[in-house]
C-alpha cells in the first residue's frame, strides 16, 4: 500500500488545516465505503425486482465496510480504472455477491451519488460549525451593543457607532450566507439510477421480464441511500450543482474575509482598538520580539482568497461539460471539491476563536472616540444652531474653518481643541449657551438606534442558532 511521511510533498489540507472529521469524510477510505453503501442499495432494489437473490444480497451486505485499499491499487496498476479495481476488490470478497456487483450501472451512477452524499455531510459539518460562530458572534454583538466608537469611512474616521453595531453588520452577512448554504444543501441531488448517458436504457433492459420500471428501481434505491434525484441527468448529475456549492462557500469565505481584514485594520496601533488574543508564550515575530501580529486573521485571509478562486474551476465544469459528458472535470473534482470545504472548516474554527477571543480595548476606543467623534458630533451643534435662529450656510463655513484648525493641531500631536474653540466664538454661544454647546458636541450620544438594530441583529442570529 503507498504510504505518505514527511520526506514526499504532503498538502497542508493534509494535515495542518481543516478538522479530522471533514478530513475523514473526504478521505478514500470513506468514498469507497460509500460506493459499497450505493452497490449494497442497488443489489437491494434489484432484489426486490426479482433480479438477484437474498444470499448475493446478504453477502454483499456482510462485506460492505471491509475496505482494502492496497488490493484496490494493486488490481488499478494492472487494469488503470480505478472504480473497477473497487468492483473487484469487493468481488473478491464475496463469493456469492460478487458476481452481481454494479448490475446495469455506470461509474458516475456511483460516483455521483456518492459525491451528492458527501456534497450534503460536508455542507451539514460547515452549516453546523457557522451556527457555533454566529453563536459566539451573537454575545459580542449584545454586550457591545451601547458601547460607543467612532467609525470609519475610506479608512478615516467618519461619525460615531456602536463596537456592537460594528459586530452586527458581520452578523447580518454571516446569516445570509446560512441562509444560502441551507438552501444549497437541501437542494442537494444525486445522479439517481440512469446508466450511461442518463436514459436508463440498462435498467429498461434489465427489468424487461419485471414488474418494476426503471423510475421504481431508481427510486427504491435512493430511498435507501435517503437522497433524492435529478429528474434529468447525462452520464453524471449537472455540474452546475457544484458550482452552486462552491459559489456558497465562496460567498461565506467573503464574509469571514471582510471580518479578519477589519480586524487586522483595528489591531493596528494607529487605531489600537481591536486585537486577537495572543498566548503568553507566543512569538510575533522572529526578528522583533516585541511584534503582536495578527497572524490568525491574517491566516483567514490568505485561506478565504484561495477558496475564491474555486468558483471559476467549477463554472468552466459546468459550462464546458459538453454533450452527455467529458471527463476533463473528473480529476480537478478530486482537488477542488475537498478543498474547497477543508479550507471553508478551518477558517470557521478560527473565526469562531476570533469572535469568542477578540479584545476590545477601551482605552484606543475611548480615545479614538474623542479625538474625532466632536467632528461629526459639529453636525447635531449646525442642526440645533439653525434651530436657534443661525444662518445654516454661515454656520457650516465656521464650522468648517475650525475644524481644520482642530485637524491641524491633531497632526502635529496636540489634544484636539475643537470643542474649547466652538465653546468660545459668540457666533456660536450667541445662539447657544456654551454648556448647551458643550454637551452637543459630546459624540458618545450621537450613535442613532444604532444599539437597537444591532441587538436585533444578536436576536435574530439566536432565533436561527438557538
Amino acid at each position: 500500500m503507498t504510504t505518505f511521511t514527511h520526506e514526499t510533498y504532503l498538502s497542508p489540507l493534509t494535515w495542518r488545516y481543516g478538522s479530522d472529521l471533514m478530513r475523514k469524510l473526504w478521505s478514500e477510505t470513506e468514498k469507497r465505503r460509500l460506493m459499497r453503501r450505493v452497490w449494497v442499495a442497488l443489489a437491494e432494489a434489484q432484489y426486490e425486482a426479482g433480479l438477484v437473490t437474498a444470499v448475493q444480497v446478504a453477502d454483499l451486505r456482510a462485506r460492505q465496510d471491509h475496505i482494502d485499499i492496497q488490493r484496490a491499487q494493486q488490481i488499478e496498476e494492472e487494469i488503470r480504472h480505478d472504480l473497477m479495481a473497487e468492483i473487484r476488490t469487493y468481488a473478491e470478497q464475496c463469493p456469492f455477491g460478487g458476481p452481481i456487483i454494479h448490475l446495469g450501472a455506470t461509474s458516475m451512477d456511483v460516483l455521483d451519488n456518492v459525491d451528492a452524499l458527501r456534497l450534503r455531510s460536508a455542507l451539514d459539518l460547515v452549516i453546523e460549525r457557522l451556527k457555533r460562530s454566529l453563536a459566539a458572534l451573537a454575545g459580542r454583538i449584545a454586550a457591545a451593543a451601547d458601547t460607543p466608537a467612532i467609525a470609519f469611512t475610506h479608512i478615516q474616521p467618519a461619525e460615531p457607532t456602536t463596537v456592537g453595531y460594528r459586530f452586527a453588520q458581520h452578523g447580518q452577512d454571516l446569516l445570509a450566507d446560512l441562509d444560502e448554504l441551507q438552501r444549497v444543501r437541501n437542494n442537494i441531488r444525486g445522479k439517481g439510477m440512469k446508466g450511461a448517458v442518463g436514459t436508463s436504457a440498462s435498467y429498461d433492459q434489465l427489468l424487461s421480464d419485471s414488474d418494476f420500471t426503471p423510475r421504481q428501481l431508481e427510486e427504491r434505491v435512493m430511498h435507501k441511500l435517503d437522497l433524492p434525484a435529478f429528474e434529468a441527468a447525462t452520464q453524471t448529475y449537472p455540474r452546475k450543482q457544484d458550482w452552486l456549492v462552491v459559489n456558497a462557500l465562496a460567498g461565506l469565505c467573503a464574509s469571514l474575509h471582510k471580518f479578519a481584514f477589519d480586524l487586522r485594520i483595528l489591531q493596528s496601533p494607529p487605531f489600537g482598538e481591536w486585537s486577537e488574543p495572543f498566548g503568553e508564550r507566543q512569538v510575533g515575530s522572529s526578528a522583533m520580539p516585541f511584534k503582536r501580529n495578527p497572524i490568525a486573521a491574517e491566516n483567514i485571509d490568505s485561506l478565504t482568497r484561495q477558496v475564491a478562486a474555486l468558483p471559476r474551476i467549477a463554472w468552466d465544469n459546468s459550462a464546458l461539460n459538453l454533450l452527455e459528458r467529458t471527463l476533463d472535470d473528473s480529476a480537478n473534482r478530486r482537488i477542488y471539491l475537498p478543498e474547497a470545504f477543508l479550507l471553508t472548516d478551518e477558517v470557521l474554527t478560527r473565526c469562531q476563536r476570533l469572535f469568542e477571543g477578540v479584545t476590545v480595548w477601551p482605552g484606543p476606543t475611548a480615545r479614538n472616540l474623542r479625538d474625532y467623534g466632536v467632528f461629526a458630533a459639529t453636525e447635531r451643534l449646525l442642526m440645533e444652531a439653525v434651530k436657534a435662529g443661525g444662518d445654516r450656510q454661515r454656520l457650516h463655513e465656521l464650522i468648517r474653518e475650525q475644524s481644520l484648525v482642530a485637524w491641524k493641531a491633531l497632526q502635529e500631536g496636540q489634544p484636539n481643541p475643537l470643542i474649547d474653540n466652538l465653546i468660545a466664538d459668540p457666533r456660536i454661544t450667541n445662539l447657544l449657551p456654551p454648556r448647551r454647546v458643550h454637551n452637543l458636541l459630546q459624540a458618545s450620544a450621537y450613535v442613532g438606534d444604532a444599539p437597537l438594530r444591532a441587538r436585533n441583529i444578536a436576536r435574530a442570529i439566536r432565533a436561527k442558532t438557538g
